[in-house]
Protein backbone atom coordinates (compact mmCIF):
# COMPACT_ATOMS: atom_id res chain seq x y z
CA UNK A 1 0.00 0.00 0.00
CA UNK A 2 1.80 3.02 -0.81
CA UNK A 3 2.65 5.15 2.01
CA UNK A 4 0.69 8.74 1.28
CA UNK A 5 -2.73 6.37 0.64
CA UNK A 6 -1.47 4.44 4.71
CA UNK A 7 -1.37 7.82 5.82
CA UNK A 8 -4.67 8.95 4.49
CA UNK A 9 -6.46 5.91 5.63
CA UNK A 10 -5.03 6.36 9.08
CA UNK A 11 -6.14 10.41 9.28
CA UNK A 12 -9.62 9.27 8.03
CA UNK A 13 -10.15 6.31 10.34
CA UNK A 14 -8.74 8.54 13.44
CA UNK A 15 -11.33 11.70 12.09
CA UNK A 16 -14.47 9.56 11.32
CA UNK A 17 -14.17 7.57 15.13
CA UNK A 18 -15.45 10.21 16.98
CA UNK A 19 -18.61 10.78 14.79
CA UNK A 20 -19.10 7.07 15.25
CA UNK A 21 -18.90 6.95 18.67
CA UNK A 22 -21.15 9.72 18.93
CA UNK A 23 -23.61 8.06 16.46
CA UNK A 24 -23.53 4.80 19.02
CA UNK A 25 -24.05 6.88 21.92
CA UNK A 26 -27.18 8.18 20.87
CA UNK A 27 -28.50 5.67 19.22
CA UNK A 28 -28.01 3.93 22.50
CA UNK A 29 -29.20 6.17 24.70
CA UNK A 30 -32.11 6.84 22.97
CA UNK A 31 -33.53 3.47 23.19
CA UNK A 32 -32.80 2.82 26.41
CA UNK A 33 -34.49 6.32 27.70
CA UNK A 34 -37.45 5.98 25.48
CA UNK A 35 -37.55 2.32 26.19
CA UNK A 36 -38.34 3.47 30.09
CA UNK A 37 -41.00 6.61 28.90
CA UNK A 38 -43.21 3.70 26.89
CA UNK A 39 -43.19 1.62 29.69
CA UNK A 40 -44.34 4.45 32.25
CA UNK A 41 -47.33 4.86 30.03
CA UNK A 42 -47.86 1.27 30.04
CA UNK A 43 -47.25 0.15 33.46
CA UNK A 44 -49.53 3.09 34.72
CA UNK A 45 -52.76 1.00 33.16
CA UNK A 46 -51.94 -1.95 36.13
CA UNK A 47 -54.15 -1.28 39.31
CA UNK A 48 -52.39 -4.43 40.76
CA UNK A 49 -49.42 -2.58 43.11
CA UNK A 50 -47.57 -6.15 43.26
CA UNK A 51 -47.54 -6.88 39.92
CA UNK A 52 -46.71 -3.09 39.04
CA UNK A 53 -43.71 -3.75 40.90
CA UNK A 54 -42.69 -6.97 39.04
CA UNK A 55 -43.13 -5.18 35.88
CA UNK A 56 -40.60 -2.86 37.02
CA UNK A 57 -38.15 -4.89 38.17
CA UNK A 58 -38.22 -6.88 34.10
CA UNK A 59 -38.35 -3.50 32.87
CA UNK A 60 -34.85 -2.36 35.02
CA UNK A 61 -33.15 -5.68 33.94
CA UNK A 62 -33.89 -5.39 30.26
CA UNK A 63 -32.49 -1.54 30.57
CA UNK A 64 -29.78 -2.52 33.17
CA UNK A 65 -28.36 -5.23 30.21
CA UNK A 66 -28.85 -2.26 27.89
CA UNK A 67 -26.07 0.21 29.73
CA UNK A 68 -23.87 -2.93 30.58
CA UNK A 69 -23.71 -2.94 26.87
CA UNK A 70 -23.52 0.57 26.21
CA UNK A 71 -21.01 1.64 29.26
CA UNK A 72 -18.57 -1.90 28.46
CA UNK A 73 -18.12 -2.09 24.48
CA UNK A 74 -17.59 2.11 24.42
CA UNK A 75 -15.67 2.10 27.80
CA UNK A 76 -14.02 5.50 28.10
CA UNK A 77 -15.79 8.05 29.97
CA UNK A 78 -18.88 5.68 29.96
CA UNK A 79 -16.84 3.22 32.14
CA UNK A 80 -17.19 6.47 34.96
CA UNK A 81 -20.73 6.59 34.11
CA UNK A 82 -21.17 3.24 35.43
CA UNK A 83 -19.32 3.54 38.37
CA UNK A 84 -21.46 6.58 39.38
CA UNK A 85 -24.90 5.06 38.25
CA UNK A 86 -24.21 1.46 40.14
CA UNK A 87 -24.63 2.79 43.75
CA UNK A 88 -26.76 0.73 45.52
CA UNK A 89 -29.08 3.62 46.69
CA UNK A 90 -29.52 5.88 43.68
CA UNK A 91 -29.86 2.92 40.99
CA UNK A 92 -32.13 0.07 40.80
CA UNK A 93 -31.03 -2.89 42.17
CA UNK A 94 -30.64 -4.69 38.64
CA UNK A 95 -28.75 -1.96 37.19
CA UNK A 96 -26.50 -2.34 40.40
CA UNK A 97 -25.89 -5.94 40.03
CA UNK A 98 -25.02 -5.25 36.32
CA UNK A 99 -22.96 -2.11 36.70
CA UNK A 100 -20.89 -2.73 39.69
CA UNK A 101 -18.74 -5.57 38.25
CA UNK A 102 -17.50 -2.67 35.40
CA UNK A 103 -15.03 -1.50 38.63
CA UNK A 104 -11.15 -1.27 36.98
CA UNK A 105 -12.69 -3.48 34.12
CA UNK A 106 -11.76 -1.30 30.92
CA UNK A 107 -9.37 -2.70 27.94
CA UNK A 108 -5.79 -2.89 29.08
CA UNK A 109 -3.45 -1.51 26.23
CA UNK A 110 -1.12 -3.99 25.50
CA UNK A 111 2.62 -4.24 27.16
CA UNK A 112 4.48 -3.33 23.49
CA UNK A 113 2.27 -0.08 24.12
CA UNK A 114 2.70 0.69 27.31
CA UNK A 115 6.70 0.28 27.10
CA UNK A 116 6.60 2.55 24.38
CA UNK A 117 4.89 5.58 26.55
CA UNK A 118 7.41 4.52 29.52
CA UNK A 119 10.36 5.07 27.90
CA UNK A 120 8.99 8.20 26.00
CA UNK A 121 8.04 9.59 28.98
CA UNK A 122 10.67 8.91 31.13
CA UNK A 123 13.52 8.90 28.50
CA UNK A 124 14.88 5.60 29.48
CA UNK A 125 14.34 1.92 28.64
CA UNK A 126 12.26 -0.03 30.75
CA UNK A 127 15.76 -2.36 31.81
CA UNK A 128 17.73 0.94 32.74
CA UNK A 129 14.74 1.84 35.61
CA UNK A 130 13.24 -1.60 36.58
CA UNK A 131 14.26 -4.23 38.64
CA UNK A 132 11.06 -6.16 37.63
CA UNK A 133 8.19 -4.63 35.93
CA UNK A 134 5.12 -6.85 36.01
CA UNK A 135 3.51 -6.45 32.27
CA UNK A 136 0.18 -7.77 33.50
CA UNK A 137 -1.67 -4.93 34.97
CA UNK A 138 -2.98 -4.77 38.64
CA UNK A 139 -5.88 -3.07 37.19
CA UNK A 140 -7.61 -1.26 33.99
CA UNK A 141 -9.88 2.00 34.07
CA UNK A 142 -11.02 4.40 32.24
CA UNK A 143 -7.56 6.90 31.59
CA UNK A 144 -5.41 4.88 32.63
CA UNK A 145 -3.70 0.98 34.45
CA UNK A 146 -1.24 0.44 36.84
CA UNK A 147 1.60 -2.22 36.60
CA UNK A 148 3.62 -3.71 40.12
CA UNK A 149 7.11 -2.88 40.01
CA UNK A 150 10.52 -2.38 41.36
CA UNK A 151 12.63 0.93 40.60
CA UNK A 152 16.61 -0.19 40.52
CA UNK A 153 18.27 0.00 44.00
CA UNK A 154 14.93 0.19 46.03
CA UNK A 155 14.04 -2.47 48.33
CA UNK A 156 10.20 -1.66 48.56
CA UNK A 157 7.72 -2.23 45.03
CA UNK A 158 5.85 0.49 43.74
CA UNK A 159 2.72 1.09 41.39
CA UNK A 160 3.30 2.43 37.89
CA UNK A 161 0.33 4.44 36.39
CA UNK A 162 0.53 4.85 32.59
CA UNK A 163 -2.15 6.92 30.29
CA UNK A 164 -4.17 4.80 27.88
CA UNK A 165 -2.57 6.25 24.49
CA UNK A 166 -5.10 8.26 22.63
CA UNK A 167 -7.96 8.27 25.20
CA UNK A 168 -8.35 11.88 25.72
CA UNK A 169 -9.95 13.21 22.53
CA UNK A 170 -12.23 9.75 22.78
CA UNK A 171 -13.40 10.67 26.30
CA UNK A 172 -13.93 14.79 25.58
CA UNK A 173 -16.59 13.75 22.75
CA UNK A 174 -17.92 11.46 25.18
CA UNK A 175 -18.76 14.28 27.26
CA UNK A 176 -20.15 16.74 24.35
CA UNK A 177 -22.04 13.87 23.60
CA UNK A 178 -23.37 13.62 27.66
CA UNK A 179 -23.87 17.47 27.54
CA UNK A 180 -26.08 17.70 25.05
CA UNK A 181 -28.51 14.05 26.29
CA UNK A 182 -28.45 16.21 29.74
CA UNK A 183 -29.65 19.49 28.01
CA UNK A 184 -32.58 17.62 26.43
CA UNK A 185 -33.27 15.54 30.01
CA UNK A 186 -34.00 18.49 32.24
CA UNK A 187 -35.47 20.01 29.46
CA UNK A 188 -38.27 17.05 29.10
CA UNK A 189 -38.57 15.28 32.18
CA UNK A 190 -36.09 15.64 35.50
CA UNK A 191 -36.09 19.58 36.41
CA UNK A 192 -32.23 19.53 37.60
CA UNK A 193 -29.80 21.49 35.91
CA UNK A 194 -27.68 18.27 34.89
CA UNK A 195 -26.01 20.78 32.09
CA UNK A 196 -23.80 22.59 34.48
CA UNK A 197 -23.27 19.14 36.32
CA UNK A 198 -21.84 17.97 32.87
CA UNK A 199 -19.41 21.40 32.05
CA UNK A 200 -18.06 20.81 35.68
CA UNK A 201 -17.41 17.13 34.91
CA UNK A 202 -15.94 17.90 31.15
CA UNK A 203 -13.69 20.11 33.49
CA UNK A 204 -12.83 17.86 36.05
CA UNK A 205 -11.95 15.11 33.71
CA UNK A 206 -9.78 16.98 31.86
CA UNK A 207 -7.31 17.43 34.41
CA UNK A 208 -7.13 14.02 35.10
CA UNK A 209 -4.74 13.74 31.60
CA UNK A 210 -1.40 15.34 33.63
CA UNK A 211 -0.56 13.75 35.87
CA UNK A 212 2.27 16.04 37.48
CA UNK A 213 -1.21 17.38 38.34
CA UNK A 214 -2.26 14.30 39.80
CA UNK A 215 0.96 13.86 41.88
CA UNK A 216 0.72 17.04 43.73
CA UNK A 217 -2.62 16.68 44.90
CA UNK A 218 -1.63 13.64 46.27
CA UNK A 219 1.30 15.24 48.21
CA UNK A 220 -0.57 18.19 49.34
CA UNK A 221 -3.30 15.79 50.58
CA UNK A 222 -1.07 13.73 51.86
CA UNK A 223 0.71 16.62 54.05
CA UNK A 224 -2.74 17.92 55.42
CA UNK A 225 -3.80 14.83 56.41
CA UNK A 226 -0.83 14.14 58.52
CA UNK A 227 -0.11 17.83 59.74
CA UNK A 228 -3.66 17.72 61.82
CA UNK A 229 -4.29 14.33 62.38
CA UNK A 230 -1.81 12.53 65.42
CA UNK A 231 -1.97 9.52 62.75
CA UNK A 232 -3.66 10.10 58.92
CA UNK A 233 -7.51 8.79 58.88
CA UNK A 234 -6.69 7.23 55.33
CA UNK A 235 -3.32 6.17 53.81
CA UNK A 236 -1.90 8.77 50.89
CA UNK A 237 0.57 7.00 48.76
CA UNK A 238 4.15 8.79 48.20
CA UNK A 239 4.71 9.91 44.76
CA UNK A 240 7.72 8.68 43.73
CA UNK A 241 10.10 11.43 43.12
CA UNK A 242 11.57 11.58 39.23
CA UNK A 243 9.21 8.96 38.02
CA UNK A 244 6.42 11.40 36.91
CA UNK A 245 5.57 13.02 33.64
CA UNK A 246 2.22 13.75 32.24
CA UNK A 247 1.23 10.67 31.16
CA UNK A 248 3.02 8.00 33.62
CA UNK A 249 3.53 8.22 37.48
CA UNK A 250 4.85 6.18 39.79
CA UNK A 251 3.96 6.23 43.75
CA UNK A 252 4.50 3.37 46.62
CA UNK A 253 2.55 -0.01 46.65
CA UNK A 254 0.17 -0.33 49.08
CA UNK A 255 -0.97 -3.65 49.78
CA UNK A 256 -5.07 -4.10 50.55
CA UNK A 257 -8.08 -5.65 49.86
CA UNK A 258 -10.42 -3.23 47.30
CA UNK A 259 -13.49 -2.59 49.28
CA UNK A 260 -15.83 -4.50 46.86
CA UNK A 261 -14.11 -7.82 47.78
CA UNK A 262 -14.54 -7.44 51.57
CA UNK A 263 -17.10 -9.41 51.92
CA UNK A 264 -15.27 -12.19 50.37
CA UNK A 265 -12.08 -11.17 52.61
CA UNK A 266 -14.15 -11.54 55.43
CA UNK A 267 -15.79 -14.83 54.80
CA UNK A 268 -12.77 -16.29 53.62
CA UNK A 269 -11.32 -15.68 57.31
CA UNK A 270 -14.04 -16.99 59.00
CA UNK A 271 -15.41 -13.96 60.21
CA UNK A 272 -19.52 -13.76 60.60
CA UNK A 273 -20.16 -11.03 57.86
CA UNK A 274 -23.41 -10.17 60.13
CA UNK A 275 -21.67 -11.07 63.55
CA UNK A 276 -20.24 -7.61 65.90
CA UNK A 277 -16.44 -7.79 64.72
CA UNK A 278 -17.83 -7.68 60.69
CA UNK A 279 -19.93 -4.62 61.41
CA UNK A 280 -17.77 -2.98 63.55
CA UNK A 281 -14.80 -3.20 60.66
CA UNK A 282 -16.98 -1.76 58.49
CA UNK A 283 -18.14 0.95 60.97
CA UNK A 284 -14.44 1.71 61.36
CA UNK A 285 -13.97 1.98 57.61
CA UNK A 286 -16.79 4.46 57.25
CA UNK A 287 -15.84 6.39 59.98
CA UNK A 288 -12.32 6.87 58.83
CA UNK A 289 -13.76 7.73 55.44
CA UNK A 290 -15.73 10.52 56.56
CA UNK A 291 -13.47 12.54 58.96
CA UNK A 292 -11.03 12.33 56.43
CA UNK A 293 -13.69 13.79 53.97
CA UNK A 294 -15.23 16.28 56.35
CA UNK A 295 -11.28 17.53 56.86
CA UNK A 296 -10.94 17.96 53.12
CA UNK A 297 -13.54 19.29 52.40
CA UNK A 298 -14.85 21.80 55.17
CA UNK A 299 -11.09 22.54 56.71
CA UNK A 300 -9.05 22.55 53.36
CA UNK A 301 -11.19 22.85 50.79
CA UNK A 302 -8.92 21.34 48.95
CA UNK A 303 -10.24 17.30 48.28
CA UNK A 304 -9.99 13.62 46.59
CA UNK A 305 -13.39 13.55 44.72
CA UNK A 306 -13.67 10.11 43.50
CA UNK A 307 -14.27 7.71 46.10
CA UNK A 308 -15.79 5.35 44.10
CA UNK A 309 -15.32 1.39 45.47
CA UNK A 310 -12.41 0.85 43.03
CA UNK A 311 -10.22 3.89 44.59
CA UNK A 312 -10.80 2.23 47.91
CA UNK A 313 -8.43 -0.44 49.95
CA UNK A 314 -8.59 -2.18 52.64
CA UNK A 315 -5.58 -2.53 54.72
CA UNK A 316 -4.50 -4.24 57.95
CA UNK A 317 -6.78 -3.35 60.97
CA UNK A 318 -9.15 -2.09 58.70
CA UNK A 319 -7.14 0.76 58.07
CA UNK A 320 -8.22 2.88 54.76
CA UNK A 321 -6.09 3.40 51.69
CA UNK A 322 -7.50 6.34 49.25
CA UNK A 323 -5.93 5.84 45.85
CA UNK A 324 -6.36 7.92 42.34
CA UNK A 325 -6.25 11.76 42.70
CA UNK A 326 -6.81 12.14 39.24
CA UNK A 327 -10.27 14.59 40.07
CA UNK A 328 -9.56 16.74 42.88
CA UNK A 329 -11.20 19.76 43.45
CA UNK A 330 -10.67 23.41 45.01
CA UNK A 331 -13.57 24.90 46.61
CA UNK A 332 -13.69 28.57 47.13
CA UNK A 333 -13.86 29.85 50.92
CA UNK A 334 -17.25 30.84 49.48
CA UNK A 335 -18.38 27.68 49.17
CA UNK A 336 -16.42 25.79 51.48
CA UNK A 337 -18.17 28.05 54.36
CA UNK A 338 -21.62 28.17 52.24
CA UNK A 339 -21.30 23.94 52.58
CA UNK A 340 -20.10 23.90 56.25
CA UNK A 341 -23.50 26.29 56.71
CA UNK A 342 -25.91 23.88 54.80
CA UNK A 343 -23.86 20.82 56.87
CA UNK A 344 -25.10 22.46 60.29
CA UNK A 345 -28.77 23.02 58.53
CA UNK A 346 -29.17 19.01 58.04
CA UNK A 347 -27.38 17.96 60.82
CA UNK A 348 -30.18 20.27 63.46
CA UNK A 349 -33.03 19.30 60.62
CA UNK A 350 -33.36 23.18 60.28
CA UNK A 351 -35.55 23.71 57.34
CA UNK A 352 -35.06 27.53 57.12
CA UNK A 353 -31.58 26.99 57.73
CA UNK A 354 -31.42 24.87 54.92
CA UNK A 355 -33.36 27.27 52.88
CA UNK A 356 -31.03 30.33 53.81
CA UNK A 357 -28.17 27.30 52.53
CA UNK A 358 -29.23 26.83 49.06
CA UNK A 359 -29.51 30.59 48.69
CA UNK A 360 -26.00 31.41 49.40
CA UNK A 361 -24.10 28.26 47.75
CA UNK A 362 -26.26 29.78 44.65
CA UNK A 363 -28.64 26.71 44.28
CA UNK A 364 -31.45 28.37 42.56
CA UNK A 365 -35.10 26.39 42.71
CA UNK A 366 -38.42 26.29 41.95
CA UNK A 367 -41.21 25.08 43.95
CA UNK A 368 -43.48 22.54 42.49
CA UNK A 369 -45.55 22.44 45.68
CA UNK A 370 -47.07 23.72 48.31
CA UNK A 371 -44.68 22.99 51.42
CA UNK A 372 -42.10 23.66 49.44
CA UNK A 373 -39.36 24.05 52.79
CA UNK A 374 -39.95 20.61 53.74
CA UNK A 375 -39.33 19.63 50.17
CA UNK A 376 -36.24 21.76 50.07
CA UNK A 377 -35.01 20.24 53.26
CA UNK A 378 -35.68 16.70 52.02
CA UNK A 379 -33.64 17.38 48.80
CA UNK A 380 -30.73 18.70 50.72
CA UNK A 381 -30.63 15.36 51.97
CA UNK A 382 -30.57 13.12 48.95
CA UNK A 383 -28.05 15.66 47.10
CA UNK A 384 -25.74 16.81 50.49
CA UNK A 385 -25.92 13.92 53.06
CA UNK A 386 -25.16 10.11 53.01
CA UNK A 387 -28.56 9.06 55.17
CA UNK A 388 -31.46 8.26 53.58
CA UNK A 389 -34.78 10.22 54.37
CA UNK A 390 -36.88 8.28 56.30
CA UNK A 391 -38.98 5.94 54.24
CA UNK A 392 -36.65 6.07 50.87
CA UNK A 393 -34.41 2.85 50.48
CA UNK A 394 -33.83 3.91 46.71
CA UNK A 395 -33.46 7.44 45.12
CA UNK A 396 -35.59 7.27 41.86
CA UNK A 397 -35.41 11.11 40.17
CA UNK A 398 -38.31 9.87 37.87
CA UNK A 399 -41.02 8.75 39.79
CA UNK A 400 -43.65 11.28 40.79
CA UNK A 401 -42.45 11.53 44.70
CA UNK A 402 -39.38 12.62 43.91
CA UNK A 403 -37.59 15.85 45.76
CA UNK A 404 -36.64 16.69 42.14
CA UNK A 405 -40.36 16.35 40.70
CA UNK A 406 -41.49 18.88 43.65
CA UNK A 407 -38.42 21.44 43.60
CA UNK A 408 -37.12 21.97 40.59
CA UNK A 409 -33.22 22.87 40.58
CA UNK A 410 -32.99 25.66 37.44
CA UNK A 411 -29.41 26.41 38.08
CA UNK A 412 -26.13 24.46 40.10
CA UNK A 413 -22.83 25.88 40.67
CA UNK A 414 -20.54 23.91 38.44
CA UNK A 415 -17.99 23.92 41.10
CA UNK A 416 -20.30 22.13 44.12
CA UNK A 417 -20.54 19.25 42.19
CA UNK A 418 -17.88 17.60 43.25
CA UNK A 419 -18.88 18.13 46.68
CA UNK A 420 -22.26 16.32 45.57
CA UNK A 421 -20.70 13.74 43.73
CA UNK A 422 -18.45 13.07 46.65
CA UNK A 423 -21.11 12.70 49.03
CA UNK A 424 -23.31 10.68 46.50
CA UNK A 425 -20.04 8.09 46.34
CA UNK A 426 -19.68 7.98 50.32
CA UNK A 427 -23.94 7.40 50.60
CA UNK A 428 -23.16 4.30 47.98
CA UNK A 429 -20.28 2.50 50.12
CA UNK A 430 -22.53 3.24 52.95
CA UNK A 431 -25.64 1.44 51.65
CA UNK A 432 -23.32 -0.92 50.24
CA UNK A 433 -22.00 -2.06 53.61
CA UNK A 434 -25.08 -2.31 54.99
CA UNK A 435 -24.86 1.39 57.44
CA UNK A 436 -27.22 3.86 57.14
CA UNK A 437 -25.60 6.70 59.05
CA UNK A 438 -25.34 10.94 58.19
CA UNK A 439 -22.16 12.26 57.52
CA UNK A 440 -24.07 15.77 58.30
CA UNK A 441 -24.12 14.79 61.82
CA UNK A 442 -20.38 13.16 61.68
CA UNK A 443 -19.12 16.73 60.24
CA UNK A 444 -20.75 18.89 62.60
CA UNK A 445 -17.90 19.29 64.61
CA UNK A 446 -15.66 20.06 61.93
CA UNK A 447 -18.44 22.52 60.11
CA UNK A 448 -19.08 24.18 63.40
CA UNK A 449 -15.17 25.00 63.79
CA UNK A 450 -14.90 26.15 60.09
CA UNK A 451 -17.30 28.70 60.83
CA UNK A 452 -16.05 29.90 64.10
CA UNK A 453 -12.45 30.38 62.38
CA UNK A 454 -14.40 32.17 59.89
CA UNK A 455 -15.96 34.85 62.41
CA UNK A 456 -19.38 33.50 61.22
CA UNK A 457 -20.36 31.09 64.45
CA UNK A 458 -20.20 32.03 68.52
CA UNK A 459 -18.86 29.78 70.73
CA UNK A 460 -22.09 29.40 72.39
CA UNK A 461 -23.68 28.42 69.54
CA UNK A 462 -21.40 25.51 68.60
CA UNK A 463 -23.65 22.73 69.99
CA UNK A 464 -20.44 20.25 69.50
CA UNK A 465 -18.70 22.11 72.70
CA UNK A 466 -21.31 20.42 74.72
CA UNK A 467 -21.68 17.30 73.22
CA UNK A 468 -17.53 16.74 73.27
CA UNK A 469 -15.80 19.01 75.68
CA UNK A 470 -12.47 17.14 74.30
CA UNK A 471 -12.64 17.51 70.96
CA UNK A 472 -13.71 20.78 68.56
CA UNK A 473 -13.43 23.31 71.51
CA UNK A 474 -10.57 21.56 72.62
CA UNK A 475 -8.52 22.15 69.76
CA UNK A 476 -9.67 25.53 68.85
CA UNK A 477 -8.85 27.04 72.24
CA UNK A 478 -5.81 24.90 73.17
CA UNK A 479 -4.01 23.90 70.37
Amino acid sequence: MPPDFKEFQEKFSTGFRPWQRSVQFWVRAVDIYTGYKVFQLRVNFEKDVEKAEAMWERQHELAADKVYSMCSDMGGFFLKIAQILGKPDLAPAAWVRRLVTLCDQAPATPSNMVQLVLEKELGKSVDEMFDRFDWDPIGSASIAQVHRARLKGVKNDVVVKVQHPGVQELMMTDLRNLKAFALCIQKTDVKFDFFSVCKEMEKQIGYEFDFTREADAMDRIRTFLLSINRKSPVKVPRVISNSVTRRVLAMEYIDGVPILNLGDEITKRGINPDGKMATAAKQNILKSLTLAYGQMILKSGFFHADPHPGNILICKGSEVALLDYGQVKDLPNTLRLGYANLVLAIADNDHTRAWDGFRELGIDTLSLCANEKAELFKLAQVMFDTKLPPGVKILQPFSEDSSIKKVAVRAFPEELFSVLRTVQLLRGLSVGLGINYSCAEQWRPIAEEALYLAGRLKVEDMKSRERNQRGIFRRIFWR
